[in-house]
């Protein structure tokens, strides 16, 4: 492409005062993805992609629309703008649709800092294949493993300019370096599956293609022989790859849109305890190399550290602009935006208070319950909190892990469930999400 994005979003903007827009704001995208899998030793699937994806949002009074296309030619501006606002000027009111007020905007929005792009060169695909073809022979060496399902690397850059007609413009690249293995162990009905992968910004960060595949390969052998678990009411401690899951159901019922629509069992629990005392849940957008890390919002106001609950007391929500005015509230800098829709609450980085001991000693402090390292599907109710998901891991008895688990329920209501949760130690500081092992006490599992 031989402008620069922010010429185009510039463009785009000129071209929806000129076809009638009272406001505007634009996004550019220009990006790159290649995604290798190998299994059985070949090459089984390669893709690339490469182009460019813009976003118009234009505002006619009170009234909204929003429009996407992957062309930049000057007439196809010229005809998005247009069909924008006839759009808008058919849509009903939002009384609290708007730009943010100029005196709102982020002022430093060098996101150079936060090192979210790898300067090294695009890696050549043979070296992607050569990375998934090492964990793929590495998950193989395993004597108990049957097959890999699939080993896969991938790389992906992008560079993203957003603007509007309040004076904000500011651009930003990202880039994602990626490596996963998925290993079986035994065949026909007794087989089992278990994964490893990385994922970084840079190159250099990501872990060494041998120990994913050797990961991969251990955790599924281990579930070799896996049966259903025991029925009753048991502690459960949620591994550290999965505990992510319960803390993102608590994320998603304070996301000030679920609040403005009264659909979230938290919509009346703000300034109470949601979490043990000790506990803290930060939002933390400006670590460095880390995928959501960001210094200003969709919306273009800048970004800071805060506090989402606060030694166990829940502080505030999740807002962008519309949603912080429909609760006569300040947004939160948490706008987010695709091409083609208008911005709504999401969350950068998020880290839980750690505990002061380990996995281990959490199983150990269980006596007899459920570890669980694998779930699959998801009942939760957003109005009670009544949770049930399927689960699979090991079944611990007397603080020792006794056999491997699978098709089992387990159940309860997150209100209750997350203020006993007890975190271990274990958390990954690399990860956007920091969340380390949790025990829960007293849940009910449907097993045999």
């Amino acid at each position: 492409m031989t402008q620069s994005l922010s010429d185009l979003s510039a463009q785009m903007l000129d071209a929806a005062r000129t076809a009638g827009a009272d406001a505007a704001d634009a996004m550019a995208i220009d990006g790159t993805s290649l995604s290798i899998v190998v299994r059985a030793g070949a090459l089984e699937q390669a893709e690339r992609s490469e182009g460019i994806t813009i976003g118009l949002r234009v505002l006619v009074g009170q009234k909204q629309a929003c429009v996407s296309s992957s062309d930049a030619k000057p007439g196809t501006l010229r005809e998005m703008a247009e069909r924008a606002v006839a759009m808008a000027k058919e849509a009903p009111e939002d009384p609290y649709a708007g730009l943010a007020d100029p005196d709102q905007l982020a002022t430093h929005t060098d996101t150079t800092t936060l090192e979210l792009f790898d300067p090294a060169e695009e890696p050549d695909p043979s070296a992607l294949q050569d990375d998934a073809a090492r964990a793929e022979a590495a998950a193989l060496r395993n004597p108990a493993i049957s097959q890999v399902q699939a080993a896969s690397a991938g790389y992906s850059r992008r560079h993203i300019h957003l603007a509007a007609t309040n004076g904000f413009s500011a651009g930003y690249a990202r880039s994602d370096r990626g490596l996963s293995c998925v290993a079986i162990s035994g065949s026909g009905a007794d087989m089992e599956r278990d994964y490893d992968y990385d994922s970084r910004v840079f190159q250099s960060d990501l872990r060494d293609a041998d120990e994913i595949g050797e990961t991969a390969a251990a955790r599924a052998a281990e579930r070799a022989g896996a049966r259903k678990p025991k029925t009753g009411a048991f502690p459960v401690l949620f591994d550290e790859r999965i505990a992510n899951s319960l803390i993102g159901s608590l994320l998603q019922v304070i996301n000030g849109a679920a609040i403005a629509r009264g659909s979230s069992w938290l919509r009346d629990a703000l300034g109470e305890q949601v979490l043990p005392a000790h506990l803290s849940l930060m939002e933390e957008p400006h670590r460095l190399r880390i995928a959501g890390s960001r210094l200003f919002d969709a919306e273009g106001l800048p970004t800071a550290r805060r506090a989402i609950v606060d030694n166990g007391v829940l502080t505030g929500w999740t807002l962008d602009l519309a949603n912080a005015r429909k609760l006569g509230l300040q947004s939160t800098a948490n706008a987010g935006s695709s091409p083609g829709s208008p911005p709504s609450p999401s969350l950068s980085n998020v880290s839980l208070t750690q505990g002061d001991q380990s996995r281990d000693d959490l199983i150990k402090q269980m006596g007899t319950g459920l570890l669980v390292t694998s779930m699959i599907g998801s009942t939760i109710n957003p109005n009670t909190g009544d949770y049930s998901r399927g689960a699979s891991g090991f079944w611990v008895e007397n603080g020792e892990i006794t056999y491997p688990v699978n098709e089992c329920t387990v159940a309860g209501n997150l209100r209750d469930m997350l203020k006993t949760i007890i975190p271990a130690n274990d958390a990954r500081g690399y990860l956007s999400r920091v969340v380390p092992s949790l025990l829960v006490e007293g849940l009910t599992l449907a097993g045999d």
